[in-house]
Parts: structure tokens; sequence; C-alpha cells
């Protein structure tokens, strides 16, 4: 077992951290946007949009890389132009991982930041405009501070999400060694040749990553 993990390949770890951070950014990006817009900005047919933005909690990892590749694929017009102007491939690519994995981790983001802007006393919010604090002031002096460790903490939640990410990201990205090959994707590998030692090895090492932030989420959520 310790020559296994001598002889350990760090590329899958590397690229899962990796794929998880730059998820993570843009799931939070988009996230606290909408939550912040569900939470405070309510409109016709947001309960539909929230709902859709809900889907990749429920549905299956594989009917969201399967809706991916029909949208990014060469066949689909956006995939068309990309490859056809800039001779660029979203599919089997780490870049395909990373938004197989963004929109997987999108729901924990949102829901975190949706209620953590709910929660926010509008009172607080009123003093601050009596001051003549711009609106765009406002939310970033008062309104996101606030938010912001409910936030943190589902950006966490997300980045673990991401970690893990497997259905979505072998449809999108593939399981290509030291290209698009992630860590579950090594582990998957791992097991079916046979090599068990390999496959502790990375489980115990991922497992640990994610114990270590799902800790540090849930001392944040007690905070928020």
């Amino acid at each position: 077992m310790l020559t296994a993990f001598s002889t350990l390949d760090w590329f899958p770890l590397l690229l899962s951290l990796q794929v998880a951070g730059v998820a993570t950014l843009l799931a939070l990006v988009a996230g606290v946007t909408l939550g912040w817009l569900f939470a405070r900005r309510p409109f016709a047919g947001s309960s539909l949009l929230e709902a859709a933005c809900m889907l990749p909690l429920v549905l299956p990892p594989t009917v969201v890389g399967y809706g991916l590749l029909v949208l990014m694929g060469r066949r689909s017009a956006l995939g068309g132009w990309l490859h056809d102007h800039f001779e660029y491939s979203i599919i089997f690519s780490w870049h395909g991982a990373v938004l197989a994995s963004a929109l997987v981790a999108l729901p924990l983001v949102l829901q975190s930041a949706r209620a953590a802007f709910g929660a926010v006393d509008p009172t607080l919010e009123a003093a601050a405009r009596t001051l003549r604090q711009t609106p765009w002031g406002v939310f970033l002096r008062i309104t996101l501070p606030l938010a912001w460790p409910g936030i943190l903490a589902g950006g966490l939640l997300a980045f673990a999400r991401a970690m893990g990410e497997f259905g979505a990201s072998l449809m999108v990205a593939g399981s290509i060694p030291k290209q698009t090959q992630t860590a579950s994707m090594a582990i998957y590998d791992a097991v079916q040749s046979g090599n068990d030692d390999t496959a502790l090895w990375l489980v115990l090492l991922t497992s640990a990553i994610a114990m270590a932030v799902l800790i540090l989420s849930r001392r944040l959520f007690s905070r928020a």
C-alpha cells in the first residue's frame, strides 16, 4: 500500500482541486446574483426560474451531462459556432468538467445565498439609504457583509460537491488521463483495472479534503 502511495499519480487530485475551484467561483457569481434577486426582487416567473436552477440538485448527473452535450456539442448552434470561429470545443476538455461541476454545485450556493439575503434586516439597509448611500453602496457595505457567512458556507458545500462530481463531467469531459481525468474518474478507473491500493489512497485523500471543507462549512453555517 505504501508503494502505491509513493507511485501515486497526483494529476487527478490536482485537476479535481482546479476544476472545483473554478466551478465554485462560477457558481458563486451566478448563485449570489440569483439568490439576491429571488430574495429581494421577486418577479413574475421567478419561482419557475428558481426551480429550473435547482434542477441539477435532483436530476441524475448524467441528465445534466447530456443536456450540456446537446447545448454545447459541435452539432449545436453554440458549440458549432465556437468550433467554426475559434476552433474551440468545451467537449472533452477540462473546461467541460468545470461547467458540469458548476451546474451541479449552483443549487447549493443559490439556496444558501437566498436564505442569507433573506435573513438580513431590511431596516439596516433603510438606515444606510438615509445616509445617502447608493443602492450599490448599501449592498457592498451592509447587505453582503451580513449575508457573507451563509454565502461562504454555501460556497464551501459547492466546492465539496464539485470535488466529487462524476457523472456529468464524465459525459462532457470524458476520462482522458493527464487531460480530463479527475480524482473521481481515476478512482473508478483504478477499481475497474483492479488497482485497489491506488483507488484507496485517492478515496482517503478526497475524503479528507471533503471532511475538512464540511467541518468549516458547518462552523460558518452556525454563525450565519
